[in-house]
């Protein structure tokens, strides 16, 4: 099955860029201003863009400063079922995140779109643990 990945190093913490995909002051500063977060396995998180797009996300696996996983329950029909983790990985002073949103049924245009959105959003994620800003959806 198909899968977008991304490799990045962010000069930050793997504490730093776990807190910004388990809480809501993390996701609301690199992802979408929109959102609700869960805190432990099985719990859902809400995330909107907008009246565009609204998703909703089992927090599947939680290891602090190491991984998160969460498989979407409700969204766009390519995304139901898939699969997004972030693997951390400290490398010197730096971060290393591996990023997968896996389990697709094909590669479609949304596919290549929101690879692009992934690598978009990815960027934000490390502006914001690098430097406290990121550039979230804030519509």
């Amino acid at each position: 099955m198909p899968a977008i990945k991304h490799y990045l190093v962010i000069n930050s913490t793997t504490k730093k860029i776990y807190n910004a995909f388990t809480t809501k002051t993390g996701i609301t500063n690199w992802w979408t201003s929109q959102t609700e977060i869960g805190s432990k396995i099985g719990d859902i998180n809400i995330f909107n863009f907008g009246t565009r797009y609204h998703n909703e996300m089992s927090i599947a696996d939680l290891q602090p400063n190491k991984r998160v996983e969460w498989k979407c329950i409700v969204g766009d029909k390519e995304w139901i079922g898939t699969n997004f983790v972030f693997e951390l990985e400290e490398k010197d002073k730096d971060t290393i995140l591996r990023f997968s949103h896996y389990n697709w049924n094909e590669e479609t245009d949304f596919f290549a779109s929101c690879n692009y959105q992934w690598a978009y959003y990815l960027g934000s994620l490390k502006q914001y643990c690098e430097t406290g800003i990121g550039t979230p959806f804030k519509g």
